[in-house]
C-alpha cells in the first residue's frame, strides 16, 4: 500500500478545488477538526442525559444520515456542507463508541483495538478499489463514501482512546488532552523531518485530533467529582458550535471573495 503520495497535502489549484469534495488541508481546516471533535463529545453527553439515550441515538443517527445525503449530493466542497457532515460523525461517533461500552459492556481497551483493526480494513479496501488514498483524489462518489467511512471510524476509534486513557488507565480527562496533544506532534514532525508519508501523516494526525477535543471537552464539562471544571455538557456544546459556525463562515466568505489583482 502506498503511503507517501506527494498530492495527499498538495495545495489545491482553483480548478483542482472545484472538482474536489473535501477541503484544503490548512490551519483553519485543523482547527475546525479539532472543535468538531470537542463538539461531539459535549453534543452527544449533553443528549443521552436530556432524553432517554436510545431516542438520543436515532436523533444522532437521522441527523447524520441527513448530513451525508446533503453532502453527497453536492458534488463539490461547499464548506457549509462539509462541516455540518464533519460535525454529525463527531456527535454520533461519540453516541457509537459509549454505546459499545456503555450499552454492550465492551471495555474501552477492546473497543479501541476493534475500530483500529476496523480503520485499517476501510484503508485496505479503499486502496484497492481505488488505488489511491490521496484525499485530493476525492472526486468521485465511490471515493467520497471511502472518505467518509474512514472519518467515522476516526471518530469511534478516538473516541474509545481516549477514554481509554482518561478513565481506564485514571490519567483524567485534562491529562489525557495534554497526553494526546503532545503525541499529536509526531506526525507533524515526521512529516516535515523524517520522511513520513503524506498520506500516513494526514490520518495519524486525524485520529488523534479526535481524543484530544474530546478529552478537554469532558474536563470543561465534567463534574469537579470526575476531574473537569463543572461547566456542563450544554453550555460547553454550545459554545463550541458558534465557534465552529463562525470558522465556516470565515471560510464560506474566504470562497467567495473575487481575487485582486
Amino acid at each position: 500500500m502506498t503511503t507517501g503520495e506527494p498530492t495527499a497535502v498538495r495545495p489545491l489549484t482553483p480548478a483542482s478545488e472545484a472538482l474536489s469534495r473535501v477541503p484544503e488541508v490548512t490551519a483553519i481546516f485543523w482547527a475546525t477538526k479539532a472543535l468538531t471533535t470537542a463538539m461531539g463529545e459535549s453534543s452527544s453527553d449533553y443528549l443521552v442525559r436530556a432524553m432517554p439515550p436510545e431516542l438520543a441515538v436515532l436523533l444522532g443517527a437521522a441527523g447524520l444520515a441527513v448530513a451525508l445525503v446533503v453532502q453527497l449530493r453536492s458534488g463539490r466542497y461547499v464548506p457549509w456542507r462539509y462541516w455540518f457532515a464533519v460535525s454529525m460523525v463527531g456527535v454520533f461517533g461519540t453516541m457509537a463508541a459509549d454505546v459499545v461500552h456503555v450499552g454492550l459492556g465492551v471495555p474501552y481497551a477492546v473497543s479501541t483495538v476493534a475500530f483500529a483493526v476496523g480503520f485499517g480494513a476501510v484503508f485496505v479496501l479503499w486502496h484497492r478499489s481505488e488505488g489511491t488514498l490521496s484525499i485530493h483524489s476525492i472526486r468521485t462518489t465511490r471515493r467520497e463514501l471511502f472518505y467518509w467511512a474512514t472519518v467515522m471510524v476516526t471518530f469511534a476509534l478516538g473516541t474509545a482512546a481516549g477514554d481509554l486513557a482518561a478513565v481506564t488507565l485514571h490519567l483524567g480527562y485534562l491529562s489525557a488532552g495534554l497526553l494526546f496533544s503532545a503525541v499529536l506532534l509526531v506526525p507533524a514532525v515526521g512529516y516535515r523531518w523524517c520522511g513520513l508519508g503524506a498520506i500516513t501523516a494526514f490520518w495519524f494526525a486525524y485520529v488523534l485530533t479526535r481524543p484530544v477535543g474530546a478529552s478537554f471537552a469532558d474536563w470543561f464539562g465534567v463534574s469537579r467529582e470526575r476531574g473537569g471544571l463543572a461547566l456542563g455538557s450544554g453550555p460547553v456544546a454550545l459554545v463550541l458550535t458558534l465557534a465552529i459556525v463562525a470558522l465556516v463562515a470565515r471560510m464560506s466568505t474566504t470562497r467567495r471573495a473575487p481575487s485582486r489583482g
